[in-house]
């Protein structure tokens, strides 16, 4: 497991119908040490901090194994970021991460808290709505960390698992469950056991409770 690019960028504005919106999903790979804050990477903001960014989703991970896929899909060549990734990556795909996993990359830690939903601004900026239901039912979400120590990391570093998460609760099954709609009650009682999960998550799903 290892990062293959480290991705950063500043929020900007974007026509998105007859307004200006700004987003920050428009990142570029950068070369060389980057170092870890605990709230995004030195060099990367978040626009919309009600929906956006925050303790829980410090950092957007994205398998690069997904990119072929997607350059399929899509019909078109695609750069790392494409997907405004902070980290693209090998070897960590939604079905073996689970939330709460604790992983060193470089010299910060970090823990699995949550999938990526897909948003009206991944619809701007590849200028296609059907995109957000694609990305969505494809399942290949990839997914958020919370930053634990803080640190620095570079492109081409290993990925260590240091703890698993023992209630295993994947990032793959989460996502199946929010788009099941209507989960058991014993379903949502086990994701509300995962140490880690995001609190917009756990609400989400006590709600769903009664």
């Amino acid at each position: 497991m290892k990062v293959i690019s480290v991705n950063v960028g500043l929020p900007r504005e974007v026509p998105v119908g007859d307004r200006l919106v700004a987003t920050g999903i428009f990142k570029e790979p950068v070369a060389g040490p980057v170092r870890v804050r605990t709230l995004n990477l030195d060099g990367d903001r978040q626009a919309d901090l009600s929906v956006h960014g925050g303790v829980d989703k410090a950092v957007y991970v994205y398998p690069s194994e997904h990119y072929p896929f997607w350059r399929g899909e899509l019909g078109r060549d695609l750069n790392w970021a494409a997907f405004g990734e902070n980290l693209t990556v090998e070897g960590l795909l939604e079905e073996n991460v689970s939330v709460g996993d604790r992983l060193e990359i470089g010299t910060a830690l970090f823990e699995v808290t949550q999938p990526r939903l897909p948003c009206f601004k991944l619809a701007a900026k590849f200028e296609r709505d059907d995109i957000i239901k694609r990305f969505l039912e494809s399942r290949r979400s990839g997914f958020y960390l919370r930053v634990l120590r803080e640190g620095i990391l570079e492109a081409g570093v290993a990925i260590d698992l240091i703890q698993s998460e023992s209630t295993r609760v994947t990032i793959r099954e989460l996502v199946d469950l929010y788009i099941n709609k209507n989960p058991g009650r014993e379903q949502i009682e086990r994701v509300l056991s995962a140490r880690g999960l995001s609190a917009s998550w756990r609400g989400h799903f006590q709600s769903m409770l009664g």
